[in-house]
Formats: structure tokens, C-alpha cells, sequence
């Protein structure tokens, strides 16, 4: 392995005072700090939902990563250069973890310089590493899936230390041939969701594409804020008795929750992946299908998994069982002020619902009933309203693992993004020899059975199914994905009818 560095030295200096986020409300102008000191640093104290993530993290839930497979050797030193441009473009991007143990609270420190270095594995050192891997025996994977799967499961915030800030953003390139190269992101969900992933990887290959280095435009200096100082003013009020309400509902509905069977709840976990195609003519009716009823694939996608789960646990005809769903929600265009697409951070929320199945429903009769039932909530500000609850309940099953069903940390089946994204192969990816792309977050600390990162590229379904290992093995999520398949191509055949 071999360490590539910045082409400048990181030198410290001092920053410009009073930047802040342009807002109307004037408190997010005081949620930035200078090291008095120094005067060479910027901090702020992590947000609830990101102090969620930060407790998360170290359980192994909350590690997004990002793999791009090339058939040509990537440029080294521009790529280098395109990383030290994202950080200087997002200032969160080169901030440090600062964990301080005698408040138990996590903050960001972010750097006036960029410091990422690009790490790389020749052929000898990728083949030592996939050597090392667990392989399955009964499944044929990809090294390229291995790979992924190991940057997955790379925990540099396991253990947070208090006597040193821990770096956000990680690099790697793997040689696997001759012909073959893996580049990878790796970084804290805390400071980068979904929609985050998907905009760097973009940028990345727009700055190294061609061959040549490109310019990013900068933005202003200042650290992102977190979600609960941008929520607009009202949207996320709650009379404290509500409040109370809602936590024994959600505390009462998880003890009720049916799991998938569980394999091995006591052995060390790590995230393992499977992924669901579809070709393009079945993709096209899974989404003419969800237009005609005013309801988005992930509507679709969720459903599959319900009756899935169902059919995989033989309960007796007829019989009811309740199952949990997650739906993650991207607030950028509600926020206040509203942010643009590209702007890194984790900007998301979940809704959770539950939906009682007994095994008679048809894909699209638990598609309508799930996705409206996510619509309404939203409708009525749940991802906003419920969202210090549902951290506050996440927090508490991390450190009480006992509350959940064999200590399993499951707090739903499924989780699922509400929109799916788009990603159609153009020049640039031809000139850089993109094979192939895939992106998604950890789920072996606490969260769903099985996560779902949808994705239509170049007109077909490509959805990656994250599950905790052993607790669910890969045969029997395989199986699962199979059946989510059949439905859903079975779905389409009615639509034809």
C-alpha cells in the first residue's frame, strides 16, 4: 500500500470571521466558533440527528461507501488533486470527529486546508487483502464486490478517542488486474448521506474525466449546518404531551414488529451486499405501474420486501403479522434555507410505519397502502415533528441492545429511500472505462433486516441490499431478493393482462 500526498503541505492559517449559512433565522449566524487560540480552526457541536449518527457509527451502522470499478488505470495524481478540490469545495468534507468524553458529545473541526491522501493497493497488496477476506463458498461474488464490501465494514470510528480528532473522508484505489481498478470513497454518514454520495461521486468523475484537471467552484467558507437548525419555523412543534404519545406508540409497535428469522444473533457482525437487477422492459412497467397510481418504486420496492418477509416465514394461512417499514426522505428542498442538491451533509429523515400483512395481498394493493401511508405522514410534518423522537429511540437501543428481539438491534424489516436515483452512462464514462458503480451505507450496528439503495441506471432497476451478517447469511438474503424479484416482475405481468 502506498500513500499519495496533497501536492501542498497542509498548513494551518487564519480564517475569515462571521461566515455563516444565509438564513432569515440570525441564531444559525452564532452556531460557527473560531479556536480562539489559534484562530486557525472552525467547530460546532454535532446535531441531534448527527450526534445519532456518531453514536451509531462506532455499533457499525453509518459507514457510506462508494465504489466505482474501471477497465482503465485512473490517474493517480489527478485524482489526488480532484479530492483536495471536494474538500475545499465543502468545508465538512475536511473536518475531524471530536469525541469529548466528559459531556459524552461529539463536535466537527474542520481544517482551512485540505488533507485527504489517496491511498493505493497494487496488484500484490489488493490480492493479499481479498485473500483475507471471508468468500462464501456457495456464492459466487466478484472481487469487486469483495472489495466494496471491505470498505464497507472499515470502522475507523469504532472507538472513538478523545485524545485525537478522527479524519471523515477516506480514498482508496485497488488494483484487482491487469485490466481492472477499484476506486473507492469511503466516509461518516454523519457528514454524508445519500444524496451527498451521489453528488461526490458525480464531481469526482467530472474533475477526472478527460484526463485533465478541471476546476470546482468554490463555496462559501463555513461548516454545514445540522438538520434541526434549518427546519422551518412550526414544522417541527410537538405538544410535549404528543410527544409522549408518539414514543410509547413507536416504543409498544416495536415490540410487535415481525423479524425475519435470525441465523446467528450472538456472533460479531459485519454489512454484507446483495444486489437486485431488473432489465430495462420490466424496470419501464415497475414504473409506468407506480405513475399510473400516483406512487414512486419505492412504494414497489417496500411492498416486495413485505410480502417477501411474509412468504419466507410460513406462518399459517391467514394469519396477521405486523412489519415495519422505514422511509428515508431527502429535506434539502424544505429546508430554510433551502439547499441545493450538491450540498454535502446529512440532510435526511426517516418515517417509520407498520403495515399488518397475512399473506392474500398482491404487490400492488401493499405498494398503494405503504407509500400513501409514508405520503400522509409526511404530509403532516412527521419527518420533522418525530425526528428528536425516533433519535432519541435509536440512542437508546444502541445502548440497550436488550430492548430489541435477541438483542438483534432490528428497529424495522425494511428501510427504503423515497426517490430512486438516475444514473445513464454518458462520454465521460466511457473515457474513464466505468464498468460499474455502486453505492450504499453499513446496517451491522442498529437498523433494518435489510436496507435498499435503488438506483435506475441507464433504464434498469439496480437495487443494493444491505443486511447485518451473520444475523440474516447471505443464502438466505439471496433467497429473499429472488423472491422480491418474482414479485415484482409478476407485478408487471398483471399490469399487461
Amino acid at each position: 500500500m502506498t500513500t499519495l500526498s496533497p501536492h501542498h503541505p497542509v498548513q494551518l492559517r487564519p480564517v475569515r470571521q462571521g461566515s455563516s449559512l444565509p438564513s432569515s433565522k440570525s441564531q444559525l449566524n452564532h452556531s460557527l466558533m473560531a479556536d480562539p487560540e489559534t484562530d486557525q480552526l472552525k467547530s460546532r457541536a454535532a446535531g441531534g440527528t448527527e450526534h445519532s449518527w456518531c453514536k451509531a457509527v462506532p455499533g457499525g451502522t453509518g459507514i457510506t461507501a462508494l465504489a466505482i470499478l474501471l477497465s482503465k488505470a485512473p490517474d493517480f495524481s489527478l485524482l489526488q488533486a480532484a479530492l483536495l478540490k471536494l474538500q475545499n469545495a465543502h468545508p465538512i468534507l475536511r473536518s475531524r470527529l471530536h469525541f469529548d468524553p466528559d459531556t459524552n458529545t461529539f463536535s466537527f473541526v474542520t481544517s482551512q486546508n485540505p488533507y485527504l491522501q489517496l491511498q493505493t493497493f497494487d496488484l500484490s497488496s489488493t490480492s493479499n487483502i481479498l485473500q483475507a477476506l471471508p468468500n462464501p463458498e456457495t456464492v459466487s461474488v466478484s472481487p469487486f464486490h469483495l472489495i466494496f464490501e471491505h470498505q464497507l465494514n472499515l470502522n475507523t470510528w469504532h472507538d472513538p478517542d478523545p485524545s485525537s480528532d478522527t479524519d471523515l473522508f477516506f480514498a482508496s484505489v485497488y488494483t484487482l488486474s491487469n485490466d481492472e481498478w477499484v476506486v473507492t470513497l469511503r466516509l461518516h454518514t454523519a457528514v454524508c448521506d445519500r444524496t451527498s454520495a451521489v453528488a461526490l461521486l458525480r464531481k469526482l468523475l467530472e474533475l477526472t474525466g478527460g484526463g485533465r484537471e478541471k476546476e470546482l467552484r468554490e463555496e462559501e467558507e463555513l461548516i454545514s449546518l445540522g438538520i434541526e437548525d434549518m427546519i422551518p419555523t412550526g414544522k417541527a412543534n410537538k405538544p410535549f404531551w404528543a410527544r409522549g404519545v408518539n414514543m410509547l406508540g413507536y416504543s409498544l409497535n416495536s415490540l410487535r414488529l415481525t423479524n425475519l428469522n435470525f441465523i446467528d444473533a450472538n456472533s460479531p457482525r459485519s454489512s454484507e451486499l446483495v444486489r437486485l437487477h431488473l432489465p430495462a422492459d420490466h424496470t419501464s412497467q415497475i414504473i409506468a405501474a407506480c405513475e399510473s397510481r400516483e406512487i414512486k418504486v419505492s412504494g414497489a420496492l417496500a411492498a416486495a420486501a413485505l410480502i417477501a418477509a411474509h412468504s419466507y416465514k410460513h406462518l399459517p394461512d391467514g394469519k396477521w403479522a405486523k412489519y415495519g417499514v422505514t422511509t428515508l426522505v431527502d429535506c434539502r428542498s424544505n429546508l430554510d434555507p433551502v439547499l441545493p442538491a450538491d450540498h454535502i451533509g446529512f440532510y435526511h429523515s426517516a418515517i417509520l410505519n407498520t403495515h399488518d400483512l397475512n399473506g392474500s395481498e398482491t404487490l400492488w394493493e401493499v405498494a398503494e397502502r405503504s407509500y400513501r401511508a409514508y405520503a400522509n405522514a409526511k404530509n403532516y410534518n412527521k419527518h420533522f415533528s418525530d425526528m428528536a423522537d425516533l433519535n432519541f429511540l435509536m440512542c437508546r437501543a444502541i445502548e440497550n441492545p436488550g430492548l430489541t428481539p435477541s438483542g438483534s438491534l432490528r428497529t424495522s424489516l425494511v428501510s427504503v429511500f423515497e426517490d430512486c436515483v438516475i444514473d445513464e452512462s454518458n462520454q465521460l464514462y466511457q473515457e474513464m472505462g466505468v464498468k460499474d458503480c455502486v453505492g450504499c451505507g453499513s446496517a451491522h450496528g442498529v437498523g433494518p433486516s435489510i436496507a435498499l439503495f435503488h438506483t435506475i441506471r441507464d433504464g434498469r432497476l439496480d437495487c443494493a441490499c444491505v443486511y447485518p451478517s451473520p444475523l440474516h447469511s447471505r443464502e438466505q438474503i439471496l433467497e429473499l431478493v429472488e423472491t422480491m424479484k418474482r414479485i415484482l416482475i409478476d407485478g408487471c405481468a398483471t399490469e399487461t393482462e
